[in-house]
């Protein structure tokens, strides 16, 4: 019972939303003071999920720790390898020799699974609401994705496919074929979604004007991704702060001014549709011109895995590297013996690449001591500094939009609680 200015009695009630919660992403808990239905104050609560993935870094070679960054926004694998080996390719100085192909491969990798995490955002919120259909149209072009990734990786999630230096291992034959099927049909798929949500009366009242954080307030708690692009400022890393050769392909940041939930779900549908223009472009290179050449760099002593072929038993070392090292040569077997034991050494010093995951910008500050370990390795994941905004867009509303609230954010707590 709070007692207000006027002497009355003012009765407040505190609840738990979370952590287990299906509206709260899993294992998010929220701390909310309700004066009836409106929230008039809003907390997040994190710390459920967490993995110490950046401190066990410290205990592995810099290759091994691919296997782990993977796994912290376990929506968007791809984003997390490929900024943390930008950054120890940063360290080593070899940015500017990693391969062509292998820059392309990244590209259309990234955006491959910028689409499938956007179905995810969308088809989730869809079902927070309380509309399964989302969820199944999001979940089915989802497993589209994932097949091609399987196809391309040997994995769906969690692939550490993006190495020091390039990709571990170049697109399998059939590859090509695979992910042209899917830009045949994914076009159709997007559009099916927009047809059901776009103009859906129910879905407008439910998000419009909702959750509203204007770029003000974006800039002062640091918010990025569609959230930002939705308050209509087109800040986004490919454009701005180009890597992987993104300044070589064309596509347009989409924005919107309505800076309302309505507004990051119109952004993310149209970067699936942007997403598929990189990909095609991606694509041609990779049959055209870039067709046949390296996907590691051609130094001997950072390149790890050397050379891998498709035998029996599976993804392995190519019979030609076994020769080589098995018969050929004492020296090239020493080498690999160390590399794939202690690990290539990176110069001392620090370095932060930063890369525009579907949720924002996600940046990996690596620091060496010189050694075959990182010294330390800290992650700027876009969860945890979008989450920062729930009170803004939740305190004055009704408890029911702190559920749309939430969703719009889309945070993983994977990223959040690293």
């Amino acid at each position: 019972m709070l007692e207000t200015l006027t002497g009355q009695q003012d009765e407040q009630l505190v609840i738990n939303m979370g952590p287990q919660h299906p509206s709260t992403h899993g294992v998010l808990r929220l701390v909310l003071n309700l004066d009836g239905e409106t929230v008039t104050e809003a907390r997040t609560v994190i710390g459920y999920l967490h993995t110490g993935i950046e401190k066990n870094l410290e205990f592995r070679t810099w290759t091994q720790g691919t296997t782990f960054v993977t796994r912290m926004d376990y929506l968007a694998p791809i984003f997390n390898e490929t900024a943390y080996c930008m950054g120890v390719e940063k360290l080593l100085g070899i940015t500017d020799q990693i391969p062509e192909r292998a820059q392309a491969i990244r590209v259309m990798m990234m955006e491959l699974t910028r689409i499938s995490s956007h179905m995810v955002a969308i088809g989730t919120f869809g079902m927070e609401l309380g509309a399964t259909t989302p969820f199944l149209f999001g979940s089915r072009e989802r497993e589209m994705v994932l097949d091609v990734m399987e196809y391309i990786t040997g994995l769906r999630m969690n692939m550490a496919y993006v190495r020091p230096g390039g990709v571990s291992v170049d697109l399998p034959a059939g590859a090509v074929d695979k992910v042209g099927e899917l830009l045949k049909v994914m076009p159709g798929r997007i559009k099916d979604m927009r047809k059901m949500l776009d103009a859906n009366p129910v879905y407008l009242a439910r998000t419009k004007d909702i959750a509203y954080l204007d770029l003000t307030g974006c800039m002062a708690l640091g918010v990025t991704g569609p959230m930002l692009r939705a308050a209509g400022l087109p800040w986004d890393l490919r454009k701005s702060q180009p890597y992987c050769g993104y300044e070589t392909y064309e596509f347009d940041v989409p924005t919107e001014k309505s800076a309302d939930v309505y507004g990051r779900y119109l952004v993310r549908v149209a970067e699936m549709e942007e997403s598929l223009k990189i990909i095609e472009q991606a694509l041609d290179r990779l049959s055209g011109p870039l067709k046949g050449g390296r996907v590691m760099v051609d130094d001997k002593k950072i390149g790890w895995p050397a050379q891998l072929a498709l035998g029996p038993d599976g993804l392995g070392n190519s019979p030609d590297h076994i020769a080589h090292i098995m018969s050929g040569s004492m020296e090239a077997l020493i080498h690999h013996f160390k590399l794939v034991t202690e690990g290539f050494r990176v110069p001392a010093g620090q370095a932060y690449a930063s890369v525009e995951s579907p949720r924002g910008e996600l940046g990996a500050h690596v620091v060496s001591d010189g050694g075959t370990r990182p010294y330390r390795v800290h992650f700027r994941d876009p969860s945890f500094t979008n989450l920062q905004a729930m009170p803004a867009t939740c305190e004055g509303g009704m408890v029911a939009d702190v559920i749309s609230a939430v969703a719009s954010i889309d945070p993983v707590m994977g990223g959040v609680d690293r």
